[in-house]
């Protein structure tokens, strides 16, 4: 028995004495529970009455057994029906060239539906455009006392060749403590935990002082906006909320498997790609002249190498920095410590610059990523053009970040001109909204770091911008504040998303489930 049963049974032992004070002892029995108590308890009353006692211990056991029983048996069973579910997800293929979302969407509606949700509350919506691009949207209803939570996860996933993997990327395969396929990653995993917790919910009657609402969707991989964007853009309503958990981000960092940092992903940059061309009338190679498209273009792209946006930190990086030293050799320890002060120490700013990913998440950067100029190799070109990539800081516009480009070049044979994320070239970034302010909430932070020291303990949580791009961006922008938030472990060495062989450890998904479980419970009931 566990403790807690044993805590139950004596309870019952105080019970009984309470019921027949007659069979006690005249010299009274100091207060407790203590087994030594009770000994003194069956040794002062009548046989009869220690028959009773014995039946009602032996009745209490029972009891706490069958309940433990059950509680096993509940918690196998939810592990069966997320291991079911992962399968079926991973087996669906949803990339973009030979598959399709919609598959995935229906499947899990029909889970849903055969599990106790009504019709109205699992929609699965499909562009009039593009009929494989599926999304699902379910709601579980609570009692309404706050605003409903928005969690979201991606069906689809990118290409996986099978002549580049070991196994098949669309079958499950469970080998040496590892779940393997495509999508065990980025995100799957993530999209099943979702689906057999709401169903677990349900199973157990749950009631929740909010509504949870699901959304699977499309387009996440591909950037074509049949996804999270036409949601927002057409079915709002029914995903409104007062913030978004977003299983693609964050998560458990593991070092062979020993917990080091639970991270939270609460901001990101923003993607943007800005295309340069410079028109030239060209000529012959032969009588070149001062005036070179290529040239011109060499040289404001020589001048972006050497230009560094301003540093710049937010609520969210600075709680990065600082819970990051805790974990860092003392040197870089002391320079993260030190950026935060006012003014920020600049050498140690200068440090953490060498090292990419600090750089990136200090300041905003845009890089040369494509070019493309000439049409012969005995003429002058008329032509040359180049992508650039930025990743933006929050609180900054693509706009506001195309003309600093501009100015950065300084030529007015450059010409900046904004691509938009279905490849059209607009000579100006559209008007944006003003960006939200970055926060960390307490009534998400203070759970997730319960749970988190509950599961994995002496594992600090770490807030994190990303310096990549996810859904997180489209809500966050919308006004939703979202998180990036997976129970699911990976070694730091072991990140395959997008790769050959991806996998997730067995332990580390059930225990993503276990996770999500528990966190859920917490942000949707009294605390």
């Amino acid at each position: 028995m566990s403790p807690q049963d044993w805590a139950g049974a004596l309870a019952e032992t105080d019970n009984f004495a309470a019921r027949h004070p007659r069979e006690l002892p005249r010299k009274s029995i100091p207060a407790g529970h203590g087994v030594f108590y009770r000994g003194l308890l069956m040794a002062a009353i009548s046989d009869e009455a220690k028959m009773k006692l014995r039946a009602v211990l032996a009745f209490a056991w029972i009891l706490a057994f069958a309940a433990s029983l059950l509680r096993a048996q509940s918690e196998d069973q939810i592990r069966h029906l997320a291991h079911d579910i992962f399968q079926q997800l991973i087996e669906t293929n949803t990339t973009e060239s030979s598959g399709n979302t919609t598959a995935a969407a229906e499947a899990m509606a029909r889970l849903f539906r055969d599990a106790g949700f009504s019709e109205s509350d699992v929609r699965v919506l499909i562009p009039d455009q593009d009929p494989g691009k599926g999304n699902l949207v379910v709601r579980m209803h609570g009692s309404g006392a706050r605003r409903p939570i928005l969690l979201i996860g991606h069906l689809d996933v990118v290409e996986a060749r099978r002549e580049d993997w070991s196994t098949d990327p669309f079958r499950f395969i469970e080998t040496d403590g590892y779940f393997y396929g495509r999508g065990t990653q980025d995100m799957k995993d993530g999209d099943a935990i979702w689906v057999a917790t709401l169903i677990r919910f349900m199973r157990e009657r749950y009631h929740p002082d909010r509504d949870l609402i699901l959304a699977l969707t499309a387009d996440e991989e591909t950037g074509k906006l049949d996804g999270v964007d036409w949601l927002l853009r057409n079915h709002r309503d029914l995903i409104d909320a007062e913030f978004v958990l977003n299983a693609d981000s964050g998560g458990v960092v593991t070092d062979k498997g020993k917990p080091v940092n639970v991270s939270v992903e609460a901001s990101e940059k923003i993607y943007v790609d800005y295309q340069l061309e410079v028109k030239n009338p060209g000529g012959h190679s032969s009588l070149p002249t001062r005036d070179n498209a290529i040239y011109h273009l060499a040289d404001g792209l020589a001048r972006l190498e050497r230009y560094q946006f301003p540093f710049e930190l937010n609520e969210v990086t600075r709680a990065y920095f600082r819970q990051m030293a805790a974990t860092q050799s003392a040197e870089t320890a002391q320079d993260m410590l030190a950026i935060l002060q006012s003014p920020p120490d600049q050498p140690a700013i200068s440090r953490l610059d060498d090292v990419p990913k600090y750089h990136a998440t200090m300041r905003t950067t845009c890089v040369a990523t494509r070019l493309d100029a000439g049409h012969a190799n005995n003429a002058l070109p008329q032509t040359a053009r180049a992508v650039v990539n930025c990743r933006i800081l929050p609180g900054h516009t693509r706009e506001e970040i195309r003309r600093k480009l501009v100015e950065i070049f300084a030529d007015p044979q450059i010409a900046v001109r904004y691509i938009d994320p279905v490849g059209q070239i607009l000579d100006a970034a559209p008007s944006e909204p003003p960006p939200p302010k970055v926060t960390l909430r307490p009534d998400v932070m203070v759970p997730l770091t319960k749970v988190s020291s509950e599961m994995w303990p002496g594992a600090p949580v770490i807030p994190t911008m990303a310096t990549g791009a996810s859904d997180g961006i489209l809500t966050e922008a919308a006004g939703m504040p979202t998180y990036g938030i997976s129970g699911v472990a990976i070694d730091f060495d072991d990140v395959r998303y997008h790769g050959r062989d991806e996998r997730v450890r067995v332990q580390s998904f059930y225990d993503g489930l276990e996770f999500y479980y528990r966190f859920l419970k917490l942000l949707t009931s009294e605390q």
